[in-house]
């Protein structure tokens, strides 16, 4: 009997380049910038007061009365963090010396989102590959770029989008692929409150779009099977 995951990458491999489309940019307002940092935590904070308050909430109370200033700083400085291009990591690259012309795999990169439809946590793990084309990036700014574009408010299949294409733009290469496996709590802990689901998303680019070596690829994650 096949497992959950098997059943997934052959999901995949049928899906080949016909995923379900969306737009890899995230939607911006061209005045995102317009207030400081500070600014916005200050506007958060009296917008978080107001929900509790309506909720019936007694901001009084020792345990709520710093929530709204928690609340408005974690957005800012951390799960939506990814929203301010100053925060976008530097990706160096190196030349290839040693000649390395096989795939390369970073696979099990920590995802932490949040899903903007609802604004509920997305958790899983996102595999990453490329294949170099005479320039390398160290291996930690994979997870960074990832880190960078999930701490924003996120649907799946943008994030699965922005990684290849960042990753794209610094390797100078087509040669790039990834896929994300994660839970989405609106569909966990609301509606149909399903805990054992998870959404399976790919993007894949220039070779990878070839089916030996998206197999390939593919083969070289199958064990994971838990986060």
């Amino acid at each position: 009997m096949k497992t959950d995951l098997e059943r997934q990458i052959e999901e995949i491999e049928m899906m080949g380049d016909d995923h379900i489309g969306s737009s890899a940019t995230t939607p911006l307002r061209d005045d995102a910038f317009k207030l400081s940092d500070s600014e916005k935590i200050a506007s958060i904070k009296k917008d978080v007061a107001s929900i509790l308050e309506t909720l019936g909430m007694d901001l009084t109370d020792d345990s709520l009365k710093g929530t709204p200033n928690r609340v408005a700083k974690m957005f800012v400085n951390e799960i939506f963090g990814g929203l301010n291009p100053a925060k976008k990591p530097s990706a160096s690259t190196f030349e290839n010396n040693y000649k390395y012309g096989e795939m390369l795999v970073e696979k099990n990169i920590t995802v932490y989102s949040t899903c903007e439809h609802h604004l509920l946590p997305i958790v899983g793990r996102a595999h990453v590959a490329y294949i170099s084309n005479g320039t390398v990036v160290g291996l930690s700014k994979m997870n960074r770029i990832v880190d960078y574009y999930a701490k924003r408010p996120q649907v799946q299949e943008r994030l699965t989008m922005q990684v290849v294409q960042e990753l794209q733009k610094v390797l100078g290469t087509d040669d790039v692929a990834c896929v994300i496996d994660a839970k989405h709590l609106c569909v966990n802990s609301r509606g149909i409150r399903d805990i054992e689901s998870s959404t399976v998303t790919s993007e894949f680019g220039g070779k990878f779009k070839n089916t030996e070596t998206r197999r390939e690829f593919l083969d070289y994650i199958k064990l994971d099977t838990e986060f």
